[in-house]
């Protein structure tokens, strides 16, 4: 099964990071990611530019409203994503508590649905 772990940190908390400190961290993680790249359960994973880049889109009464800035006010943004396959809810939770952003935030483990009998890509629907 396939989960999606949002990794949820204050920008800020990186800013205030000494650059030996940040490139230890990304050193980590990358480790983390080779070793869960060769164990089968990574599938994809990537960073996010700043918060300050994005942009929220809605469409209300058939209008196209475009504003700066995340979905919501919030403490913590999501500052990348890791795709992954594991057996069940409880191996994706200990995949996600060895991530060394944990150490810094937060992040969220959501099973993926499959959309059944469709071949459009999920981003058409």
């Amino acid at each position: 099964m396939k989960y999606l772990l949002f990794c949820c940190h204050e920008e800020k908390s990186l800013d205030t990071m000494s650059k030996s400190e940040c490139d230890a961290l990304m050193d980590e993680t990358s480790a983390y990611c080779e070793a869960l790249r060769k164990s089968g359960h990574l599938i994809a994973a990537e960073p996010l530019e700043p918060v300050q880049m994005a942009m929220t889109v809605r469409v209300r009464n058939g209008k196209v409203s475009v504003t700066d800035g995340p979905f919501a006010e919030t403490k913590e943004q999501i500052g990348g994503f890791f795709l992954i396959s594991a057996r069940d809810l409880n191996e994706a939770i200990q995949v996600a508590s060895k991530f060394p952003s944990a150490r810094l935030g937060s992040l969220e483990v959501r099973p993926v649905t499959e959309l059944r009998g469709s071949s459009r890509p999920a981003a058409t629907f």
